[in-house]
């Protein structure tokens, strides 16, 4: 029997620019497994459940290329499952599209001892990132500590261009191993009454729906600078979720746009700033590649003498979008409901827990990885560690989003806001109803939304919160 191309599909779920999956192809007939291990199972529902469709759209797109033959699929732990399928198999090698987590790195290395004595070995392709972390360093040879400069040294440097494709027509492994059904795979078996919703509200997921999301984006990148701080108007590219599952490359958006700028100069300054964001994307890799423990500990050391506020009942509301504040709430909600919520409405809702709460970044993190569909570690982990202030290149201490001031700002007639609060200026519409819907029977929310954003709150919570910095940044000193 030929020996296989042995493919581990973990994330990258894509043929175009993806390099593991085209040297697999090249070693021989191809063999791609998917793990359901711990490291899986311990992301949060919604990311699973969105994982789970994009590896549903690919092996749909697989079984075209292959003419049946699709994804294995395993559980149990890849340091055990991979090594059994190298000895029947004969391969000589396992590729892997590189997810550099500190996660996934012990999982590499527990699988690599597990090849050794086998003469087998683990190779990781990269398409990721745009640029590898050692090609980018400051002028004293470490990472970039400040996004100014980083972007700077990249756009310089410029993106890596994007690898192979994998073959139209791809050899199958004629394997007899018999791995789960895919028709009743379940990554998400805890998302409960959320499923439905999801199902109905999420985007569609796969590749071919990320390039076509990205060509529309492009058509309409000139009102993006103007728009995509504003949830109330479809500005932004929503390619999040795709670039978290590896549906499209970064560096494939980036060679697409780049000829786009170039053919349709005027579309350059949009996609300019567009790319600005893929560029922060970026940085926040290559910080978390440089800083295992990003998601966990505060970047500034001495931040972890910070008193944070921990579990309350005010933390409770926030979850359950129940403050009072419109904009954190219809934030929230549309988290719940879709899985996903405006960048600028992130900022605000982080910026309530952080600074009015003033409660620990890491929860919110939490509430956030457990019900995000474009979670991302990285940039999640980044972000909050910026509103906070305790990360790098971070918000300044003093930096408190007004809620108030950024929904008249951002949302002037109130748009977004109705559509995800139920009461809100008489709203009844259907994606705020549906809120309701996904909640825990535990959750007590009155179904007609209530403010509660008076002058002395606001004012009170952010005067709170600057004495509490002022207070320990004095304390630090003393």
């Amino acid at each position: 029997m030929t020996a296989p191309g042995l493919f581990w599909l973990s994330r990258d779920f894509r043929f175009a620019d993806n390099p593991a999956l085209a040297a697999a192809c090249t070693d021989g007939p191809l063999l791609a497994v998917f793990c359901v291990d711990d490291l899986l199972m311990s992301q949060g529902a919604a990311s699973r459940w969105r994982l789970e469709q994009a590896l549903r759209a690919f092996d749909a797109a697989l079984r075209k290329r292959t003419g049946g033959r699709g994804v294995l699929v395993l559980r149990g732990e890849p340091d055990r499952i991979l090594p059994a399928l190298v000895q029947n198999t004969g391969a000589q090698r396992i590729h892997q599209s590189d997810w550099p987590t500190a996660g996934m790195r012990a999982v590499q290395d527990r699988l690599r001892a597990a090849l050794a004595p086998l003469g087998a070995g683990l190779e990781l392709h990269g398409g990721h990132l745009l640029a590898h972390p050692a090609m980018l360093r400051s002028g004293a040879g470490t990472p970039y500590r400040v996004y100014t400069p980083f972007a700077r040294a990249l756009r310089q440097h410029g993106a890596d261009r994007p690898g192979r494709d994998a073959p139209a027509r791809i050899t199958p492994c004629a394997d007899d191993h018999q791995g789960l059904a895919i028709e009743t795979l379940d990554l998400a078996p805890d998302m409960h009454r959320g499923r439905a919703l999801l199902a109905k509200f999420a985007l569609p997921a796969g590749a071919q729906q990320a390039e076509a999301r990205l060509d529309t984006f492009l058509d309409q990148a000139a009102v993006y600078p103007a728009g995509r701080d504003h949830p109330d108007q479809p500005a932004t590219s929503n390619l999040s979720e795709h670039l978290a599952l590896g549906e499209i490359s970064p560096r494939r958006i980036w060679a697409i746009a780049s000829l786009r700028a170039a053919a349709e100069p005027a579309l350059a300054p949009g996609i300019t700033k567009f790319l600005s964001e893929v560029i922060w994307r970026e940085f926040s890799w290559h910080l978390l590649i440089a800083n295992p423990d990003l998601p966990t500990q505060p970047w500034r050391q001495e931040w972890s003498e910070f008193p944070w506020q921990q579990r309350t009942s005010a933390l409770s509301r926030w979850e359950q979008a129940a403050t009072g504040i419109s904009l954190v709430d219809a934030g929230l909600r549309e988290m719940r409901v879709t899985g996903r919520m405006h960048n600028r409405v992130r900022m605000v809702v982080a910026s309530w827990l952080t600074k009015h709460m003033m409660t620990d970044w890491r929860l919110g993190l939490q509430h956030f990885a457990d019900s995000l569909t474009d979670w991302d570690p990285a940039a999640n982990a980044m972000n909050w560690q910026w509103v906070a202030g305790c990360g790098p290149d971070a918000s300044p201490y003093f930096r408190i989003f007004n809620p108030v001031k950024q929904a008249e700002e951002f949302d002037k007639k109130g748009i977004y806001r109705r559509k995800w609060l139920a009461g809100f200026d008489g709203s009844a519409a259907p994606e705020a109803i549906a809120y309701h819907d996904s909640l825990p029977t535990d959750w007590h929310v009155a179904r007609h939304w209530r403010e509660d954003a008076s002058d002395e709150r606001l004012r009170g919570g952010r005067e709170a919160a600057l004495d509490a910095y002022n207070w320990f940044r004095s304390e630090r000193a003393a």
